[in-house]
């Protein structure tokens, strides 16, 4: 099932938006003009990624500084740690999330 969670203008390049899908909380990136979903919260201790440091296709969560790719959830920091992630669509100037 595909949810709206933002409009493609609400997110700038290189930044992102914290949004919900069916009681998830989701971070929206841009990267490169290309938008990524992932879980927003961190598995660590539950911060918040949306808020974190965007590097490239890299976000550092702000609160214990583990670090995932936005595009795979994979998690350099503990490297058999992956972050949910979600495939992205826009449609009439929305952004779209498969559940």
């Amino acid at each position: 099932m595909w949810v709206k969670v933002a409009k493609t203008a609400e997110i700038p390049e290189g930044g992102a938006v914290i949004s919900e899908a069916n009681g998830e909380p989701i971070a929206l990136f841009k990267v490169e003009a290309k938008l990524y979903a992932l879980c927003n919260t961190c598995p660590h201790q539950g911060g918040p990624l949306g808020e974190g440091y965007l590097d490239g296709q890299e976000v550092t969560c702000p609160w214990h500084a583990w670090v995932f790719n936005v595009k795979t959830g994979d998690c350099s920091s503990v490297p058999d740690v992956k972050q949910k992630t979600y495939p992205v669509k826009t449609e009439s100037g929305n952004v779209l999330i498969e559940i």
